[in-house]
């Protein structure tokens, strides 16, 4: 399971180069966070139970945000 999260770990941080190359330093940080967490998480040598655990709650709180960020501060426009 401490692989999955190096893997995650690698995908967010090519996001990150990616949002940092297009000039987007905000998202790039947030991704940058993200990246070390799950890097941090990953050679912990947790049990598989407790991964999953940090799974869910990782995903319940992105869930959460995200909803919340579309609801109340995302402006919808077409350029």
């Amino acid at each position: 399971m401490e692989r999955m999260f190096r893997v995650l770990a690698f995908w967010t941080g090519i996001f990150t180069v990616m949002f940092y190359v297009g000039d987007m330093a905000p998202v790039a940080l947030l991704f940058l966070i993200q990246t070390v967490f799950f890097l941090t998480v990953s050679y912990l040598k947790l049990s598989e139970r407790m991964y999953m655990y940090l799974f869910a709650a990782y995903c319940t709180i992105f869930f959460v945000g995200f909803t919340w960020y579309s609801e109340f501060i995302l402006v919808p426009s077409f350029g």
